[in-house]
């Protein structure tokens, strides 16, 4: 079964034998909370979504359409956990004609929208306003500092980033991985870069009126943003919500492949962890299903865990803001680990592969580290003031007690024992690059 140990490997290797166990240790448990509360940060989005195609379909919340309770809500994004852990028992094969379908769904309706929505738009924003203008809202955010507002911003094009760390993860199942690996990654990272910022200006130079977006009384009921200005542009031309419905279909769909790809991927994880003993009942966890070869019991153990963080929707306003903090937090703090190892080790001890960066090595390690950590940081911020229960971001706490288990495990036991990936295949030290 392939595996996604890529990161932790990367952090056992340049953290060097003294050091490596724990390094990989560190960033294993990093990686497996980001992509397991990945999990939730999609269902949350592909139930978002949908939430708003129903509204919509049905007459909007002014004219009367069925707006989804929190109970409801819930029910969805629950539903979208099990739906993508029973897509993920079935062979790798089911899963790969999947990614295929997802691959030609992202590009084709990703191009349709970023193309389509700024022409559909009657009236659109000045360059000036999309480049050069700060709007904070503070009647719905409570937040009027603009230099909070620019920190703030990470979350966004953070998110539209998410996953271009796919290519990192399978360069272990590649041939001729020390070339092919870094190209797919930085080619996928430009890829991603460009989609996600023009989506993001698509939607804004579309925008009719700003105030409007936030207001509980419009047609998505304040719920959405894109999906506002995206029944904006159609309604202004048309008169009707038929064409917003099929865009919020287009990026529902997206949603829907990518957290069926983040279960893939956080299964991977949690196997590959356990197949290094480094979680709890780990035997149960490193298990494969004799036929379709699938580790089924780490597929529902991830959405078993992402269904609890999905409980506190019934009662808070900010549980999006959480769940995707921990997953960026995880995801991208997982980086950070051999980044740093790699700032830090002696020259002498490292075998430039043919992808090598050279002089500019030590200056691009240290501000990625720097950036990991600005955005870490950022992610932990409250997103509405004033905190209440319904508004608190419960991200650093939940961070704080899941990783504070970890290294008090670390400390008490797991050093003793815990060695860092076990290698499938002895491999000449001579030969080895990275």
């Amino acid at each position: 079964y392939q595996t996604t140990g890529s990161l932790y490997f990367w952090a056992a290797h340049l953290a060097g034998p003294r050091w490596g166990p724990f390094a990989s240790w560190c960033c294993a448990w990093l990686e497996t909370i980001g992509l397991v509360s990945g999990v939730g940060a999609q269902a949350y989005s592909a139930s978002q979504s949908l939430q708003m195609i129903i509204l919509l379909a049905t007459g909007t919340n002014t004219g009367g359409g069925y707006y989804a309770s929190r109970g409801v809500f819930l029910s969805m994004y629950i539903g979208f956990t099990l739906i993508w852990a029973t897509l993920n028992t079935f062979a790798l094969e089911v899963i790969a004609f999947f990614g295929i379908i997802s691959m030609w769904w992202q590009v084709i309706g990703g191009l349709v929208v970023i193309i389509m929505l700024p022409l559909v738009a009657q009236q659109t924003q000045p360059a000036s306003f999309v480049f050069t203008h700060f709007q904070t809202s503070p009647e719905s955010t409570g937040i009027s500092s603009k230099p909070y507002a620019i920190i703030m911003s990470v979350l966004l094009s953070n998110y539209c980033l998410y996953g271009y760390d796919s290519a990192a993860h399978l360069t272990e199942e590649t041939k001729g991985a020390d070339r092919t690996g870094p190209f797919a990654i930085l080619s996928s990272i430009g890829i991603i870069s460009v989609f996600g910022w023009a989506y993001n200006l698509a939607l804004t130079f579309s925008i009719k009126d700003f105030d409007y977006l936030y207001d509980e009384n419009n047609e998505t009921g304040g719920a959405l943003v894109p999906a506002q200005i995206i029944y904006d542009a159609f309604y202004g031309r048309y008169h009707n919500s038929a064409g917003a419905v099929v865009f919020l279909c287009i990026i529902w769909g997206s949603f829907f492949f990518c957290g069926l790809a983040v279960t893939t991927s956080a299964a991977r994880v949690i196997y590959a962890l356990s197949r290094d003993n480094g979680i709890p009942f780990s035997p149960i966890w490193r298990k494969l299903h004799p036929k379709s070869k699938v580790p089924v019991n780490a597929v529902w153990l991830c959405a078993a865990i992402s269904i609890i963080l999905g409980l506190p929707i019934l009662k808070m306003d900010v549980v999006f803001t959480a769940i995707l903090s921990i997953s960026t937090v995880g995801w991208v703090g997982g980086y950070a680990v051999p980044i740093f190892a790699r700032l830090v080790m002696e020259e002498r001890n490292f075998k430039p592969g043919p992808f090598y960066l050279g002089r500019a090595r030590r200056p691009i390690c240290l501000v990625a580290f720097l950036w990991i950590g600005y955005t870490c940081s950022a992610f932990l911020l409250p997103t509405s003031y004033p905190i209440r229960l319904k508004t608190f971001n419960y991200a650093p706490v939940a961070l704080a007690v899941c990783m504070g288990l970890v290294m008090l495990w670390w400390v008490l036991d797991a050093r003793k024992w815990f060695k860092g990936p076990v290698r499938n295949i002895e491999v000449d030290s001579s030969s080895q690059h990275c």
